[in-house]
């Protein structure tokens, strides 16, 4: 697989060369070792293309991923998975459709609602993990979009937990009434090159955009967007273009670059590999942990339900060398990704064999998650905007929710913008120890 952002920058920081351009480093790192870093950094020059204009080498790395994912077209993205979620209501607002989304979106999502004045219809899952996952039932999703012409779902899959939407069901149920299929594949970058794909495009959806930071070898921030239809592709770098930085990093695009590959030569042997070394490292606790039903590089243990606090067993799986990704009462999700090696699922092996046996045992139960909409009284582009307080959250009952301030990692709404705080959600954002909230003044 040729890398032809990668080789550009190579042979520019190769060569002497008078930098009387931006960036204002000039290949100059303060810190010695981070030169390498810093010569490859650079900005629109002379054939370097333009991330949202492309016609040379970002747009030939581009068409690299679309045909290694199989999909239309594929769009990268040096702002996360969050510009991609904003390009693709962005085209959706220009074709007027109206958005159902399933609740446990990330918090991007709402935030590029506000921006684009949009309000979405909301499709609660069964909760099965506290807010972070869920079950869609089917019946809902078809009565929305009975009632709801002109349409486009979004879902989340996988979710935080690692759990997938049935996205071949959605997917038929979309085109039955004519609407599209959005998915925030964020945590799924990897799901096309399982032995049978897993991906998005794969099974059905119209868009997704996909975190290469999170699953990927890719630096922080490299992200990518796929699309069935290429026809898509101009409007989708018209949007996007409307909020990403102008300033893209060539540093992520050329991350992006390396990860195509990346996949063309090793993933599919990778993954193959850590398949069999994540099942055996599930049977060796099949015994004294339950996990979470999740697509295999999540790895959830379900801490409560075999009584544990998930907050203090992720505490010792720190104290005996392992960083989660998450921990709540709940849960501890231990992320995963295809770069992993048989001998990392052995070290984890032991360290968490030490980390369940110095974590004492209680009488902790699963939360029990209620979770109904509350009542919206303004449209969340007017609650983010208005004059707001941020106020402890026992006294946020009966208040009008402003911006979402929840954290990140999972960065999942209780109360979106506009709904009032109502004593169920105050119990909510108590359980995740959430201490204060922005309501409306």
């Amino acid at each position: 697989m040729n890398t032809p952002i990668y080789d550009f920058l190579k042979k520019y920081s190769s060569s002497d060369i008078l930098r009387c351009h931006m960036p204002g480093h000039k290949a100059f790192s303060p810190v010695e070792q981070l030169s390498p870093f810093y010569s490859l950094d650079i900005t629109e020059i002379n054939g370097a293309d333009s991330l949202f204009e492309n016609e040379g080498i970002i747009l030939r790395s581009e068409d690299n991923t679309a045909e290694l994912y199989g999909a239309g077209a594929s769009l990268f993205s040096a702002g996360g998975s969050t510009s991609c979620i904003q390009a693709m209501l962005g085209a959706m607002k220009l074709e007027n459709r109206h958005i159902i989304a399933v609740r446990n979106v990330h918090r991007a999502f709402l935030n590029a609602c506000v921006l684009l004045g949009i309000e979405p219809e909301w499709i609660m899952p069964d909760y099965t993990d506290g807010i972070l996952s869920g079950v869609i039932k089917m019946a809902d999703v078809e009565q929305a979009l009975t009632l709801t012409p002109n349409s486009c779902l979004y879902v989340t899959s996988p979710d935080y937990t690692g759990r997938l939407a049935d996205i071949p069901a959605l997917a038929a149920l979309c085109r039955k009434y004519g609407a599209l299929l959005i998915v925030d594949n964020a945590h799924g970058a990897h799901l096309h090159f399982f032995p049978e794909s897993l991906h998005p495009i794969s099974l059905g959806a119209d868009m997704c955009c996909d975190s290469a930071h999170k699953m990927l070898p890719a630096l922080t921030g490299a992200a990518m967007l796929h699309v069935r239809d290429k026809k898509y592709k101009p409007i989708l770098k018209q949007t996007m273009s409307m909020f990403a930085s102008t300033s893209p990093s060539y540093l992520i695009m050329m991350s992006l670059d390396l990860c195509n590959k990346y996949i063309a030569e090793r993933i599919r042997r990778d993954i193959v590999m850590n398949l069999i070394a994540i099942h055996d490292f599930r049977m060796k606790f099949s015994q004294r942990i339950t996990f979470a039903e999740s697509e295999p590089f999540h790895i959830t243990i379900k801490a409560a339900e075999i009584g544990y606090n998930g907050i203090e067993l992720a505490e010792n799986l720190r104290h005996f060398g392992c960083e989660c990704e998450y921990a709540d009462i709940d849960n501890v999700i231990l992320l995963m990704s295809p770069v992993n090696t048989s001998e990392d699922f052995k070290r984890l092996g032991n360290i968490l064999e030490n980390a369940l046996d110095s974590t004492e045992k209680s009488d902790i139960s699963p939360l029990n998650i209620r979770f109904e909409l509350p009542k919206k009284v303004m449209s969340l582009r007017e609650a983010s905007f208005a004059p707001c307080e941020e106020i402890p959250v026992e006294k946020a009952v009966g208040r009008i929710c402003a911006s979402v301030k929840v954290p990140c990692p999972p960065a999942i709404p209780i109360a979106a913008g506009g709904e009032i705080i109502d004593e169920n959600c105050v119990k909510i954002f108590k359980s995740y120890s959430i201490s204060s909230v922005i309501v409306v003044k």
